[in-house]
Parts: structure tokens; C-alpha cells; sequence
């Protein structure tokens, strides 16, 4: 399955941008937890390339859609947990969670549910200063309307770049790595959730086992804080502890001689190589445990 680029983990939910005015910058360093953050930098190029690897949480929720699985909200972090949120860290990481929950209730067509999920958003981004970025009214509309996948999936791709340009001139580039692995953890949860569910399912089997290798590139993203930073530390060695799980999972790649082709007029290269999945129903009960316990640390 192709896999498509995350945006920023927020699903559909991102729009028009504003432009990053003094007063913004300044209401956004003084709501920090504390001073920026020492250490190295991650560049954004580094960001976008992990960013290039990971499934968006509207192509995996299109996945467990076709699926044949029912909406369950039961999956979901409630969207009245906002006000537990009092840190930037907790804030950033639910930010990503609800930005995968977004696309989840959008998929199948919850706008009910979506408007409360949008209200939360916007609230946890008016929390880190970011709330410059929204713009309620197109999210609105975009939520209601699933049919244009790609346009939604390039506005949010194009939107977490230029939130991620600011938040790295600001010094506060761990955001987005916490946007990014909040996201990335509750669409493998809802995998999770649902492939134990429709335990014959070869695809979504796949699909869990394929984030093994995203895993290993969040986990490199987290290892640049932990020295300066003792949340992004703790959530480290929690990732460490599902690497674990993943150790037992096998992926097997076969390179094959790539192809050209003419596809519209237009010359493609085809890639021919071939990835091998072993992950059994242990495997995936050890992923969904392990996930879970994090899940349950960060959404408390």
C-alpha cells in the first residue's frame, strides 16, 4: 500500500495560513513551558523526510473504513479531555492524537462528532500560540466533505510546513517532532483496535507491522531531546519499550530493477522492489499492549 505523507497529523483539519505577526511571536514565547530548548536542531528537511514515511491518519482511516469495520467512537481520546491538558508538551502531543481522531470521524461521515473534535483543536492550538494557523471556517468545511482526498491531504502536507518553519525559527522544533508522534501513536492504536477486531484482515496486519520502520525514525527524532528535555526523554524510553515488541516483527526486502513508464504522457519510474511482512497475532497483540500503555500516559 502506498503510503502518503501525514501533513502534520491533523488530518483535514489544517487551512489558510496567517502570517506570523510580532504579536503572534510574542504571545507564543510567552506561553512556553520554559526557555527554548538546548541542543542540537533539527533541521526541517530531516522533519519532512520522516514526514515523507509516515501514513496520513485520512489514508489509514480510509484503510479501516474499507475494512468493513463500524465507526467506533470508543477508540477515540474524548474531546472533553482538553482542559486536562496544562502543559505545552501534553498539549502538542493531544494536538497530533485529535488531528488523527479528526480524520477518523471524517472518513465516516461523524460530523457531529467532527465539530467537537475541531473545537479541541483549536483549543489546544490557542494553548501553544499556534491558533494563527486555523481558520475555523474552512476546517468546517473541508470536515463535511471526504471526497476530495488528495486536495485535503496537500493543504495539510503545505500547512504543517510553514507551522513547522515558524515553530522552528522560534526554537521550538520539539513541537512538531511531539505533533508528529502523537499523531503517528493513535492512528497505530486505532489500527490496533481494529485489527484485533477483524483478526483476518492481511492488510491491516501489514500495516502495523510497516510501522516498525517508522518507529525506529521517530525514536531518532525523540533521541535528539533527551538530553534537554525530560518529557521528550521519558516518551523515548516508552518508544523503546514498543521497539521491543517490534524487534520480533520481520520485514524482508527484495530489490527489483525499477521501470519506466508512461503514465499520461508522462514518464514515471516505477519502483519493482518488494517489502516481505512477518508479524504474527502475538506480535500484534504485544504492538497494541505496549501502545496502549503510552497512549494511556499521554492522554491522562
Amino acid at each position: 500500500m502506498r503510503l502518503l505523507p501525514i501533513g502534520l497529523c491533523l488530518a483535514i483539519l489544517l487551512s489558510a495560513c496567517g502570517s506570523g505577526k510580532k504579536t503572534d511571536e510574542q504571545a507564543f514565547l510567552e506561553g512556553l513551558d520554559s526557555a527554548k530548548t538546548e541542543g542540537p536542531t533539527i533541521s526541517e528537511e530531516v522533519i519532512g523526510d520522516i514526514l515523507q514515511q509516515i501514513p496520513s491518519p485520512l489514508e489509514i482511516s480510509v484503510l479501516l473504513k474499507e475494512s468493513g469495520k463500524k465507526y467506533n467512537a470508543s477508540y477515540l481520546n474524548s474531546p472533553d479531555n482538553t482542559s486536562k491538558y496544562n502543559t505545552n508538551y501534553k498539549k502538542a502531543l493531544n494536538l497530533g492524537l485529535y488531528g488523527t481522531d479528526l480524520g477518523y470521524t471524517n472518513i465516516y461521515e461523524q460530523n457531529q462528532d467532527g465539530v467537537k473534535y475541531m473545537a479541541s483543536i483549536k483549543t489546544l492550538a490557542d494553548g501553544l500560540s499556534i491558533g494563527q494557523f486555523f481558520d475555523v471556517e474552512t476546517i468546517g468545511r473541508l470536515a463535511t466533505n471526504s471526497k476530495n482526498l488528495d486536495s485535503l491531504l496537500l493543504i495539510t502536507t503545505q500547512n504543517f510546513n510553514t507551522i513547522n518553519h515558524y515553530l522552528q525559527s522560534q526554537g521550538r522544533a520539539n513541537l512538531s517532532v511531539l505533533f508528529l508522534t502523537g499523531g503517528w501513536l493513535e492512528a497505530l492504536h486505532i489500527t490496533c483496535a481494529t485489527a484485533s477486531a477483524n483478526p483476518d484482515n492481511q492488510q491491516l496486519k501489514e500495516t502495523i507491522g510497516e510501522q516498525k520502520i517508522i518507529l525506529e525514525s521517530i525514536m531518532l527524532l525523540l533521541s535528539f531531546y533527551k538530553e534537554s528535555d525530560q518529557n521528550m526523554a521519558s516518551l523515548l524510553t516508552d518508544m523503546e519499550e514498543l521497539k521491543k515488541v517490534y524487534d520480533k516483527v520481520k520485514i524482508t526486502y527484495t530489490y527489483k530493477e525499477s521501470t519506466m513508464e508512461v503514465v499520461n504522457g508522462v514518464a514515471i519510474i516505477k519502483d519493482n522492489s518488494t517489502s516481505t511482512i512477518e508479524i504474527t497475532p502475538e506480535d500484534i497483540a504485544s504492538i497494541s499492549a505496549v501502545t496502549s500503555s503510552i497512549r494511556s500516559k499521554i492522554i491522562s
